[in-house]
């Protein structure tokens, strides 16, 4: 059986009997040919090689184990025309390698879009890390090993790709990614950096919202009813925003107990409806409601969950909520349901850190602007742009906000333009991968 479809825990091993501890799959520039660091990982480049789904001529995937953690770590560099890939990187658990790549793949596009749209000068990428069975990840130290090796990794990449918080990771974490490295964000506040973004990625989900009902002639948020499936750190401040802005009924689900408590105890005097459900529960989306807002799982939305939507609206925070952009979209249009695409209004999460280097302080501008109404690169008038896009063209809001997404992608930084790619070719012709990781 090739290594593709084997568990990431088998990538690691077979690395380890092979003596490769660095390796690297690369698109030759101005080409479509991906080429591999090993013959290990020539069966996974042809397989990226082949994937129409969610390989997109990307510059490169990195992959190390940890010298302290022995963890399978991994980042996806996508295009960096704007600047350096910039994304989080998440903790999670994936049955094989192909679904541990092709998640890299998909969410280092999906940064990409989503710096592009907000008009930040950064690329895409992400950073994935698999889960050890074998392994206690809630443990500080286990943690502690484990992101000083992802910060180690930063270093050891150059800067190709810049790491942030994403699931699975906390604003702790990212402080034992900066003990390693310069090239992160999402930096906790005690160390000069901006700290947890949930609450302005929530007001930035809700403000894509208001959009959406203003497209439709739905009027604001006053005494609409809005179903939630997920209640995590984000789905709790929207609640809070939607209570402010007048919501009459807020239906959630999670699969953790413990996630209602907490939500309820944050919006004691919201009108929510909270249930506990099992994992892989959708009966939420079928809610009659105003609008649906996925923000849990990505792929939530495909041909078995679309056909059970009664809203006219979803807009959630969650990314890479279709599981299928080729035939998911146009069902849900066919419905007559609007789309947000999550990559278009759940931005906050990387502006707010996007450029905490410069410095911070309250009230800042060039972070508030994306929540502003007027503004012509915030959320609320760029969905409005990718909504008559949609109408004038009869195409899909989320085929135009990639289409859109990337035209502004090939838009060059005005200082650095495409230099991911020069440290990326340096990588490949210096032996890199090679090269023993960082030590502790």
């Amino acid at each position: 059986m090739s290594l593709w479809n084997q568990t990431p825990e088998a990538l690691r091993l077979a690395m380890l009997d092979t003596g490769i501890r660095r390796a690297w799959i690369v698109t030759l520039p101005g080409t479509r040919e991906v080429r591999a660091s090993h013959p290990l990982f020539e069966p996974i480049a042809a397989a990226v090689q082949a994937d129409t789904r969610d390989y997109h001529a990307h510059q490169g995937v990195f992959f190390e184990i940890g010298a302290a953690s022995g963890h399978l770590l991994s980042a996806a560099v996508h295009k960096t025309v704007r600047g350096q890939a910039a994304g989080g990187v998440r903790l999670w658990v994936y049955d094989e390698v192909q679904a541990f790549v092709r998640d890299g793949l998909r969410l280092a596009r999906g940064m990409g879009h989503k710096n592009a749209l907000a008009g930040l000068w950064w690329g895409g990428g992400k950073g994935v890390v698999a889960r050890r069975a074998d392994v206690d990840h809630t443990d500080p130290a286990v943690r502690r090993a484990l992101y000083h090796d992802y910060g180690r990794f930063m270093t050891g990449i150059r800067g190709c790709y810049v790491t942030a918080e994403d699931a699975g990771t906390t604003t702790e974490d990212m402080a034992d990614v900066f003990a390693t490295t310069r090239h992160t964000t999402c930096i906790p506040e005690h160390l000069g950096g901006s700290g947890n973004p949930s609450r302005l990625t929530a007001t930035g989900v809700v403000v894509g919202m208001e959009a959406a009902l203003h497209f439709r002639g739905m009027g604001d948020l006053r005494g609409k009813t809005v179903a939630m499936q997920g209640l995590g750190n984000v789905a709790r401040f929207m609640i809070r925003d939607l209570v402010e802005r007048g919501a009459g009924r807020i239906v959630g689900t999670d699969v953790d107990a413990r996630a209602i408590e907490l939500t309820r105890a944050m919006n004691p005097d919201a009108p929510l409806e909270a249930r506990l459900v099992p994992i892989g529960d959708a009966s939420v989306l079928a809610e009659p409601s105003d609008i649906v807002a996925p923000n849990a799982v990505g792929g939530i939305l495909n041909a078995r969950t679309i056909p059970t939507i009664q809203a006219p609206i979803v807009c959630g925070a969650a990314n890479n909520q279709l599981e299928d952009h080729e035939a998911d979209g146009p069902a849900l249009r066919d419905r007559g349901v609007l789309y947000a695409p999550d990559f278009l209004v759940n931005r906050m999460g990387i502006v707010n850190c996007a450029n905490e280097c410069y410095g911070s302080f309250e009230g800042d501008p060039a972070i508030l602007s994306h929540l502003d109404h007027a503004s012509e690169h915030g959320i609320f008038q760029r969905s409005l742009a990718v909504y008559r896009r949609a109408h004038l063209s009869g195409r899909t809001p989320a085929a135009e906000a990639q289409t859109m997404a990337d035209e502004l992608s090939d838009v060059a930084h005005p200082i650095w333009g495409n230099r991911g790619q020069l440290i990326i070719d340096s990588l490949v012709s210096t032996g890199w991968a090679e090269q023993q990781p960082l030590q502790p």
